[in-house]
């Protein structure tokens, strides 16, 4: 059973997420690189650092950091001291910070009378001269105990530990150490034991269970599963740029760029300490996609790798999870048919399984990048896994598992604010997490609650992802990358966003300057506001809706701001209708009158600046960005910024959007829901109607469902009609009853539906037309259900989806 996650720098795995109980569940910057398959638009792009109100983060070479973390363990004595620790407590520098202007955010563990304090961190902010700023503590409550005298045996607690492990269904459990500890994490500091038991979980995960145990009554205090659960041409990525090495004959998939980020295959086993076969390559073309094909999860994992390292390193200035320059392994088919993937410190790796059938490997974009934060997260705050939290740990993984989506810009995955949206992990085609409105899962919540903590920490993280959402987009209704969204808020008042980025930044900084191990929702409100503020200014407009996000998730008040100006969304116009568009804004200052300016509205649009309102007809095709501003006649003043894009009717080419048409590449692109050989290029009896390959859906005879599903980008004012050719050959003796049904649409609208009436001798051209998907992605889906008789198989090829005025 999954509990907690080390406090210390021990253990932390998680691959989505996924709670025990779940069933099972089924992938950069451009930088030079050994050849590759060919370049598809996922080119990280440099981002500008944000205004900074306060201090931010310096970059820092990792020789820079490790001199930073030299002063601070010769220096420890000096600052135990000032900050009037008792003689018996030493602290031992984790990492340290530094600011542009020179301030320094070191983080401590710490020692007393020698033994390690569990739940003791602390991080000190110091000035350029020195004096200490203040101090972030996980306990609040002084370090002392009576006794360091044990007065039961390390042999009793290791017995128990082993029992809990058992408990837990434990395979082969053992233990593999025993320590004495002072535990800190809640209420009065006791002398304990810590036991590690290792072994395998219930299934087939590497255990490192953590038991702390009263040194003085033997009673269990705590304990957490350090290994947590969750969850080329890549089989969701589709055509990407990878970071490789070696030459010609002998290619390697070890990006030694990115500080050496390796990816190994494990053949299936689950010896966890398994380092597997580095991937090679004769011509440094890697896979074809398919998930028969063993490199297709390398591809997918290695690519989510350097996505994440990018990422990080662009936006925020890490060097790598330690922040050392050194890259994390990736290993892809463990174990068998094995439906999870962990991050795990012990071996510094991410570690994936090939889900149900071995066809669905946990490997997607957003999965990769939740992983890799998991460790980032050991590296800095060490947010325990457990309650308050360990809900703030999985969510922060969800975060970023998100913004690295949105980041790669890659046309197969494009960025949302589902989680593993990709990896089909309920089998029906729905993400684990939706972030705008977390309790649409079922389990999640929406708003934080006393008792919140009591709850998995799978669906405590909801608040925390809510907040990132509404941050990031704002309340209300939305349309992001074609995903429709509605986000309801605690208090029933509206939130403006920062953006994304903003979002993104903020939350990393309270991660690694201000969050400690037992960091609660209120204290992580305390963090990202002294977040918001080093980066963005205090009281301003970005300060005040990061507050204003958590008070809408029922954590701390409004925050008092003179103007509030409702953000109306994203904007889409045409050039042949005029727009009336009211903008709205409140000023709590009696008797304030209010003026509206904007910026970068599209040609042929003004706004009025004493009522608000934006009226006329556009003339110009385009996307631009509009800052509107609100301000009282006291100086109060808000800022939104959105999207507004103008297009022209029938302003479209005649385009055909599929990859992969006649399947001739296998299964590449091509989505499925269960096993991949639906695509075959078997033709012994049932022959493609050209090439050697086809979808053949059904032929069961039970009651199965097969889909089938490839989503595409529709531009605005252009319509689309879908074609493929399908032939029906059926078992079902029956003239007039539809046992067996194929259904065909788009976005789950107007669909088409064939059965086992519709058998012909040859293949049918189908066509089916689309409209009011202008703007959007869209996903043509075949679904097959068969009853529990004769089968019926569908055989689909030479599809088309093409776009038109």
């Amino acid at each position: 059973m999954v509990r907690a996650s080390a406090l210390t720098s021990g253990t932390a795995l998680l691959v989505l997420g996924l709670p025990p109980s779940a069933g099972a569940v089924p992938a950069a910057a451009a930088v030079p690189a050994t050849a590759a398959v060919a370049d598809v638009a996922t080119t990280a792009r440099p981002v500008a650092d944000p205004p900074k109100g306060g201090a931010a983060q310096a970059r820092q070479t990792p020789d820079e950091s490790a001199a930073l973390l030299a002063d601070a363990r010769a220096g420890g004595p000096g600052v135990a001291e000032e900050l009037g620790l008792g003689g018996q407590e030493a602290l031992v520098p984790k990492s340290v910070l530094k600011d542009v202007d020179g301030t320094l955010h070191t983080r401590y563990d710490r020692t007393y009378a020698q033994l390690p304090v569990l739940g003791g961190d602390l991080v000190v902010h110091t000035a350029p001269g020195g004096a200490v700023k203040g101090v972030t503590k996980a306990a609040p409550a002084a370090i002392a105990v009576p006794s360091t005298t044990a007065l039961v045996a390390a042999d009793s607690a290791v017995s128990l530990a082993v029992g809990r492990a058992t408990a837990d269904g434990a395979k082969a459990p053992k233990a593999e150490s025993v320590r004495k500890v002072v535990w800190a994490a809640s209420g009065r500091p006791a002398l304990a034991w810590e036991t590690v038991v290792g072994g395998l979980q219930h299934d087939g995960t590497p255990s490192e269970l953590h038991v702390v145990t009263d040194a003085r009554t033997g009673g269990e205090i705590f304990d957490y599963q350090a290994v947590e659960q969750g969850v080329g041409h890549g089989q969701y990525a589709g055509q990407v740029t990878l970071g490789t090495s070696g030459s010609a004959g002998n290619y390697l998939l070890q990006d030694d760029v990115r500080g050496g980020n390796r990816t190994t295959d494990l053949g299936h086993s689950s010896e966890d300490e398994a380092t597997g076969t580095l991937f090679t390559d004769a011509d440094d073309v890697w896979s074809d996609g398919s998930p028969g094909n063993q490199q297709s999860a390398a591809v997918d994992a290695h690519y989510g790798a350097q996505l994440t390292w990018d990422y990080f390193k662009v936006l925020h200035g890490r060097n790598g999870i330690r922040d050392d320059g050194v890259s994390a392994q990736s290993r892809v088919h463990y174990g068998n048919a094995y439906s999870n993937a962990f991050w795990w410190d012990q071996c510094f790796c991410m570690t994936y399984g090939d889900g149900a059938y071995n066809t669905n490997p946990l490997t997607s974009i957003d999965v990769a990048a939740h992983e890799m934060t998991h460790g980032i997260t050991s590296f800095t705050a060490g947010l325990r896994y457990s309650g308050e939290s360990g809900g703030l740990n999985e969510a922060t993984s969800d975060m970023f598992g998100a913004a690295v989506e949105f980041w790669a810009d890659n046309p197969y995955d494009p960025g949302d604010y589902l989680e593993g949206e990709k990896i089909n992990i309920n089998g029906d085609g729905t993400p684990l997490r939706y972030m705008d409105k977390p309790s649409k899962d079922g389990d999640s919540a929406d708003h934080w609650y006393p008792g919140i903590n009591r709850i998995d920490v799978h669906y405590s993280s909801g608040p925390a992802n809510h907040w990132f959402y509404l941050a990031s987009e704002g309340s209300g209704a939305k349309l992001v990358n074609g995903v429709n969204y509605d986000s309801p808020t605690y208090d029933g008042k509206p939130v403006n966003p920062i953006g994304r980025e903003a979002a993104a930044r903020i939350w990393y900084r309270a991660l690694a300057a201000y969050m400690t191990s037992n960091t609660d929702y209120a204290g992580a409100r305390t963090a990202t506001l002294a977040a918001a503020a080093d980066l963005y200014g205090k009281d301003g407009v970005v300060y005040n809706n990061v507050g204003n996000a958590w008070a809408a998730v029922n954590v701390g008040p409004r925050m008092v701001q003179g103007v509030t100006l409702t953000s109306p969304g994203d904007q889409v116009s045409t050039t042949t209708a005029a727009v009336g568009l009211q903008i709205r804004a409140v000023t709590g200052n009696p008797g304030a009158t209010l003026t509206y300016a904007a910026t970068t509205l599209p040609d042929g649009l003004t706004l009025d600046p004493s009522t608000g309102g934006i009226t006329g007809t556009p003339t110009t095709d385009g996307n631009t960005t509009v800052t509107l501003t609100a301000t009282d006649s006291t100086g109060a003043h808000d800022v939104v910024s959105f999207g507004w894009l103008v297009y022209t009717p029938g302003n479209c080419t005649t385009t055909q959007l599929l990859g992969n048409t006649g399947f001739e590449s296998g299964p590449n692109v091509w989505g499925t829901n269960s096993k991949p050989s639906m695509i075959t290029d078997d033709n012994s009896w049932l022959p493609a109607r050209t090439g050697s390959w086809k979808a053949l859906l059904g032929g069961h005879g039970s009651s199965t469902t097969d889909t089938l599903t490839q989503t595409v980008f529709v531009p605005y004012g252009c319509r689309a009609t879908a074609t493929f050719w399908l032939r029906v050959v059926t078992n079902e003796e029956t003239p007039a009853v539809p046992y067996d049904k194929l259904t065909v649409s788009v976005n789950g609208a107007s669909p088409q539906t064939f059965s086992n009436l519709d058998a012909s001798p040859g293949y049918v051209q189908r066509s089916l037309e689309i409209d009011s998907v202008g703007g959007q992605f869209v996903t043509l889906a075949f679904t097959a259900t068969e009853d529990l008789a004769a089968p019926t198989y569908f055989l689909i090829d030479d599809t088309s989806l093409q776009i038109h005025p």
